[in-house]
């Protein structure tokens, strides 16, 4: 419940609650290193500065963006999961497969009053209308609307 908790965790029983995400090993390390950090360098308290958050262990741009959009209501970039990678690149919105090209790209093709929706409505249309195993029952009613351009 707290970053003290977390800090002086049993590694045995952050990876019985994180097992099913995949990678718990390594992610159990981040979350307690990462607790201990809040506790030393951030009075326990998560920060709300991207700059900031890309120190913590575990945390990268995915989810600094997470954080900062859901949590502080603040748009300084957009989430790319693999569901935004795969529609941004569906749709032409970018020719990129790394994250942070996709998500400069994205950033500069839609308004940043946008950008914390942008991530969310791409992550259910692309799990529930645009699956990454496509069949003639998927309904990707956004085909029509890809735009087939070389993105800088």
């Amino acid at each position: 419940p707290t970053p003290q908790d977390l800090a002086v965790a049993n590694p045995k029983d952050v990876i019985t609650i994180i097992r099913s995400t995949g990678f718990f090993n390594n992610k159990t390390k981040n979350i307690i290193a990462c607790a201990n950090m809040l506790i030393t360098d951030y009075d326990s308290k998560v920060p709300d500065r991207m700059e900031e958050l890309l120190k913590l262990p575990g945390v990268a741009r995915k989810t600094a963006n997470v954080i900062l959009g859901e949590w502080y209501k603040k748009a300084e970039g957009i989430t790319v999961d693999t569901h935004v990678k795969r529609v941004a690149l569906h749709l032409g919105l970018t020719k990129y497969k790394d994250p942070v090209k996709i998500e400069r790209d994205l950033m500069k093709t839609f308004p940043k009053e946008k950008w914390i929706y942008l991530s969310q409505a791409f992550v259910h249309y692309g799990r529930y209308h645009c699956p990454a195993k496509r069949n003639a029952a998927s309904d990707c009613w956004l085909d029509e609307f890809a735009i087939k351009k070389e993105v800088d």
